[in-house]
């Protein structure tokens, strides 16, 4: 079965691949890239919610 690759939009072959989702590493690496600087992110409630909902509930 051929796949696209998410970063570089690739077709690449998902069986025995060692990097899929991604076509190498190369591509693999600038994902992690883009978690690491934020650019993307994973909704939900921020942090400073989530701080004083501690707090509150310790009090």
């Amino acid at each position: 079965m051929k796949i696209k690759c998410p970063t570089c939009k690739n077709k690449t072959v998902w069986k025995g691949n060692p990097h899929r989702p991604f076509c190498s590493e190369r591509c693999k690496l600038i994902d992690l890239g883009k978690w690491a600087s934020e650019k993307y992110r994973i909704e939900g409630r921020s942090e400073d919610t989530v701080a004083s909902s501690s707090n509150e509930k310790d009090a």
